[in-house]
């Protein structure tokens, strides 16, 4: 910007199948060292359902929360990708004590029957298609262990004749004491007790988007006095189940959220009872459907339940809750709710293992470059593998970095397309990229400074760049450099069309976030999910059409300690859409009401710019202004495009003058597909 300027419906039915089937970042519960929270998740969108399932993808919900030294759950990404087909192989991987992903490839039959892999950390066991059969046993997880994700399986047949078993433990998935699990697109049935067990203060558990049926016992939770554990249940098909659906006995934190509990008339196999809160219970519901179920919703006079949103079909018995105020979700990690009428549809398409994986070696077509400080890479700099991507290149080259701190200068010109930056840690906090340039700084050749375009970390000017799992910051010293005119310091700036920023960090002070066009007459496209943005000026600012999508951006303080600031500086030319900040948090640890969501950038002083940006389905902190637009340069924000759409938290207000709202019909006309023109972002 300027030298001196100071700069969710939580709707998935998006209008465009968003194929964003990825979720590199391992969670979303982190702190940064300067203490800006980092995103929690992202759920998955409607679109996703039916896509194919990737073995790199992290969990969502409390199992990609940063807690007990486990930075949220991605198995055994990092480790060997091995395919089995026998119960040998299969049990030497799931049991060794380093990462892998086990690709499960065929029908492996347990022996003796009932039998139970002892599954060790840091595993991911995944079924290769539907071809990956567990049949006549399960998995146990005890005592401590943890980053462990089973998905895409089925897990059948150790039923022994006995409808309401008491002699035989023959789970699906047994766990005693682990945590950081997500159970994940699997179908699990007809087993001699229960499908799942999580027992004895499992915590930090997911359990999304399964199949669980024709069962006495489907999922039992508890066997512990204590009230400690953390689960999310989502998008769940309990069907012709009679009991546990689940039981949840002295849960710190359950949240169930668009499960489908389907009992069908006229069958030998009646339902007991839906979701049931026990003992200690703190359970939050939203937006499930009964359907023919008794008792659908129980709970102990011990047990707080809050119900909301919900549809009951054909039920009967007790419904209840109340019992005290639970907690908040949001407060823990990001999610977006169906609508409860979608839900059967949606389950019945989605749950359950998927036709087909996208495996580790997704990107076998593309050019992969590695990155490492310590010499284990083709390259020790980043810069050095964009260098030897080829000019006018049309297929995609993967620079993979492996963990470290890169200080240096990158910039992937406009000849070099389809470039994707990606760290190989666990964590997208592991690789950084950071250097400390501002607008005012001078350059070594004595030509001048940098300016605020030029003082990016990152420029990423070939069209289709792609960055994830890592972190782009701009560490630039305000306090330091007082005397210096022009402290605008940028992160990242892309400069391209279709841009794909996912599960990244970027942080900064003053213009962190530079999201433009290659020239003024451009299209510059760009998506970003599931990731952070840091900073307090002008941060997220630009001419590009971008979206900023399940994402938490972080406010925070000044240099010298003081609350102030601005979200979003757009400076988008007339005719096309500009910022869109969707289905995500606004918050950070500075003063209430002192920051504005965003003012108008006329760069340049042009007055044909029509600067946009919507804050639609997102939760705004109290820091956020009542009267949330404001003035820059000379420019009225009410002469051009600001506005809200149904956000929450203390932030939200209604509408007035100072604060314009859009109708649902104008609405309608600003969802992501409508930024996105056409284009289905996909990981590379």
């Amino acid at each position: 910007m300027p030298a001196g300027s100071s700069h969710r419906s939580r709707r998935t039915r998006l209008g465009v199948a968003i194929a964003v089937s990825t979720a590199l970042a391992a969670g979303f519960a982190a702190t940064t060292a300067n203490g800006a929270t980092e995103p929690r998740n992202s759920p998955y969108p409607a679109s996703s359902a039916a896509s194919p399932v990737r073995v790199d993808e992290a969990a969502d919900g409390f199992a990609s929360v940063d807690a007990l030294g486990q930075d949220g759950t991605y198995g055994g990404r990092g480790g060997e990708t091995v395919t089995v087909r026998t119960l040998a192989d299969l049990e030497k991987y799931a049991t060794a004590a380093q990462p892998y992903v086990i690709v499960v490839a065929a029908a492996i039959t347990m022996d003796p029957k009932g039998k139970e892999i002892k599954v060790a950390s840091d595993k991911t066991i995944i079924g290769s298609g539907t071809s990956g059969h567990i049949v006549g046993g399960g998995f146990f997880l005890g005592q401590g262990v943890h980053n462990v994700i089973i998905r895409n399986l089925t897990i059948r047949d150790s039923y022994a004749g006995t409808w309401n078993d008491k002699e035989h433990d023959w789970d699906a998935i047994q766990m005693d004491g682990a945590h950081h699990v997500w159970i994940d697109h699997n179908d699990l049935r007809n087993m001699a007790d229960g499908l799942i067990d999580s027992r004895k203060d499992t915590t930090y558990l997911t359990v999304s988007w399964n199949r669980l049926q024709h069962d006495n016992k489907a999922f039992g939770i508890g066997w512990t006095e204590n009230t400690t554990a953390d689960i999310t249940i989502h998008h769940n098909w309990f069907h012709e189940t009679e009991q546990r659906n689940p039981s949840t006995d002295n849960v710190a934190h359950a949240h169930l959220y668009n499960n489908f509990l389907q009992d069908d008339p006229g069958t030998d196999i009646t339902s007991s009872y839906g979701n049931y809160a026990r003992g200690h219970t703190n359970m939050v519901l939203e937006n499930s459907y009964f359907d023919g179920l008794n008792n659908p919703v129980t709970r102990d006079n011990t047990a707080t339940l809050v119900q909301r949103g919900s549809v009951f079909a054909g039920t009967s018995g007790r419904n209840e809750s109340g019992g005290g105020t639970s907690f908040d979700p949001r407060s823990y990690y990001v999610y977006t709710l169906d609508a409860a009428a979608d839900v059967p549809a949606l389950v019945k398409a989605g749950a359950g293992p998927r036709s087909s994986i996208a495996a580790a070696t997704t990107t076998a077509a593309a050019t992969t470059l590695t990155v490492a400080k310590d010499g284990s890479g083709q390259y020790g700099s980043v810069q050095a593998a964009v260098n030897a991507v080829p000019a006018g290149n049309t297929a995609r080259t993967v620079i993979a970095i492996a963990p470290g701190t890169y200080r240096e200068l990158v910039k992937i010109p406009s000849t070099k397309q389809n470039v994707t930056l990606q760290g190989t840690g666990p964590s997208r906090k592991n690789t950084v990229i950071v250097y400390d340039n501002a607008s005012g700084t001078q350059k070594p050749d004595g030509s001048g400074p940098y300016g605020t375009g030029g003082s990016a970390t990152v420029a990423a000017e070939g069209d289709g760049f792609q960055a994830r799992n890592l972190t782009i910051a701009n560490d630039f010293d305000e306090a330091a450099h007082q005397d210096m005119s022009g402290l605008q310091a940028v992160a990242l700036r892309t400069a391209a069309d279709k841009v794909f920023l996912d599960s990244i960090i970027t942080e900064g002070d003053q213009d962190t976030l530079l999201l433009d066009t290659a020239a003024k007459d451009r299209l510059g496209r760009v998506y970003m999910k599931n990731s952070y943005v840091v900073g307090n000026v002008d941060f997220i600012f630009g001419r590009a059409s971008a979206v900023i999508d399940a994402s938490v951006i972080t406010l925070k303080k000044r240099w010298n300690g003081s609350s102030a600031g601005y979200v979003t500086a757009p400076s988008t030319a007339a005719g096309r859409k500009g910022f869109l900040i969707n289905n995500s948090t606004v918050n950070g640890d500075v003063s209430a009401a002192t920051f504005y969501l965003g003012r108008p950038w006329h760069a340049g002083g042009d007055a044909t710019l029509d600067p946009m940006t919507t804050v639609r389905d997102s939760t705004l902190s109290a820091a956020i202004r009542p009267a949330p637009w404001t003035d820059m340069s000379g420019f009225s924000w009410k002469d051009d495009r600001f506005a809200e759409y149904r956000n929450d938290g203390p932030g939200a207000g209604t509408a007035s003058g100072d604060r314009p709202q859009l109708s649902d019909t104008g609405a309608a006309g600003q969802e992501v597909a409508d930024w996105l023109e056409g284009w289905t972002p996909s990981a590379s």
